[in-house]
């Protein structure tokens, strides 16, 4: 696969607030190919990557993480891409989401609503781009 890229056009872009690039791209029928470039590259590499998200201690706003795993990860060997402690005390995923479905609901709630919104166990493979919340204890290892 060859994928085409112009450094001109990406250092234009970079050097642009966000709004002002999308027009640009618009009114000159251009799109960046970087997007493209991870997508491929990643499965190239056979990886995916998963969001998690709550609140930063620092600044009280949410703060998402995107994490990188291997495909066909089970839910506490992507645990453990965050920290070892929390592949050690995995008990579940609290909830999983897909991305699609936050956005197109457009929120957390909505999708609990919509009932998208469900608990997986150990043996649960992690999906590309899969939102997730982990419930763990550090302290006692787990439930038995």
């Amino acid at each position: 696969m060859i994928i085409l890229f112009s450094c001109v056009l990406e250092r234009t872009l970079v050097d642009m607030p966000e709004d002002e690039a999308a027009k640009y791209c618009e009114e000159n029928k251009v799109q960046s190919p970087l997007p493209k470039i991870i997508k491929t590259g990643f499965a190239a590499i056979n990886l995916i990557y998963f969001f998690t998200a709550g609140p930063d201690e620092v600044t009280c706003f949410l703060l998402v993480k995107c994490w990188q795993i291997r495909k066909q990860t089970k839910a506490p060997q992507a645990a453990g891409a965050i920290h070892s402690d929390f592949e050690r005390g995995f008990i579940c995923t609290e909830a999983v989401m897909k991305f699609d479905d936050l956005k197109e609901l457009g929120s957390e709630s909505a999708v609990k609503a919509a009932g998208k919104y469900p608990q997986e166990g150990k043996s649960y493979v992690v999906q590309d781009v899969d939102v997730i919340f982990f419930k763990f204890n550090v302290s006692g290892g787990g439930k038995k």
